[in-house]
C-alpha cells in the first residue's frame, strides 16, 4: 500500500555482486508449455484452451536453459527438448563458447541449484574448463538470484509477450529477443546500460 518493496525474508535484502566477468555464473532451467500449432490460449482465450485440452493430447513442454554472468549480466538461452544431465552438460559447452565469443574467456565459478543433472553431469566439464562448481543451500532460491530473475524476464518480454502462432515461432524469437537484451536493453542493475557494456570490445 505504501509503495515500499516487501521482502520474503531478510535473507533476500543481502545482495552482492561480483567484481569481474566469469568470476562466477549462474546456471537454471525453465520449463515452459508448448505451444500447439494455431496459438494457445493467448491467442484464442481461456475457453478455447479448455476446450482443446478436453479433445487433444496436451502438447508438453519446452525446457529454456540459461546461463547468466553475475557481474555483467550477460546472458545465453536454448529451447531444448528436455533436462537431463547429458543435454545440461552440451549446453553448458555451447553457453562457455558464446561467453567467450563475448570476451568471457574465463571461468572461475558455477552455481546452480541442486537438481540431480547439475550434481552429478556437469563434473566433467568443469573439470575440463577449471571451473568450480558450487550449489544453493536447499531451498534457497535466491541464492541463485541472478538467473532466476532473468528467467522472470524471459518470460514476460519473450515467452508470453505476444502470442505466437507455433511454438517453432516462439523458439526463433529466442535468438533476436536474447541479443537485444545483451546489447540494447537497458538494465536497471546496471545503471541502464546493458550488459555488453560491462565486457571488453573483441575483434
Amino acid at each position: 500500500m505504501t509503495g515500499e518493496p516487501i521482502r520474503a525474508s531478510k535473507t533476500t535484502t543481502i545482495r552482492y555482486e561480483r567484481d569481474r566477468p566469469g568470476e562466477l555464473v549462474h546456471m537454471d532451467v525453465k520449463k515452459l508449455g508448448r505451444i500447439p500449432d494455431g496459438g494457445g490460449w493467448k491467442a484464442h482465450g481461456r475457453s478455447r484452451r479448455e476446450e482443446t485440452y478436453q479433445r487433444t493430447q496436451p502438447v508438453g513442454y519446452d525446457y529454456v536453459h540459461s546461463l547468466v554472468d553475475d557481474h555483467s549480466r550477460l546472458a545465453y538461452s536454448e529451447v531444448l527438448p528436455d533436462e537431463k544431465g547429458t543435454t545440461c552438460a552440451a549446453f553448458l559447452e555451447r553457453a562457455i563458447a558464446y561467453f567467450a565469443a563475448r570476451g568471457i574467456t574465463r571461468i572461475e565459478r558455477l552455481i546452480t541449484d541442486n537438481a540431480w543433472a547439475y550434481r552429478y553431469s556437469l563434473r566433467q566439464v568443469c573439470a575440463d574448463h577449471g571451473i568450480r562448481q558450487k550449489f544453493i543451500r536447499p531451498h534457497c532460491p535466491w541464492q541463485n538470484g541472478k538467473v532466476e530473475r532473468f528467467n522472470r524476464t524471459l518470460q514476460t518480454e519473450w515467452a508470453y509477450r505476444r502470442p505466437y502462432a507455433t511454438n517453432t515461432e516462439r523458439t526463433r524469437a529466442l535468438a533476436p529477443w536474447l541479443e537485444f537484451y545483451n546489447t540494447g536493453r537497458c538494465h536497471s542493475a546496471l545503471r541502464g546500460f546493458p550488459p555488453i557494456s560491462r565486457l571488453e570490445p573483441t575483434s
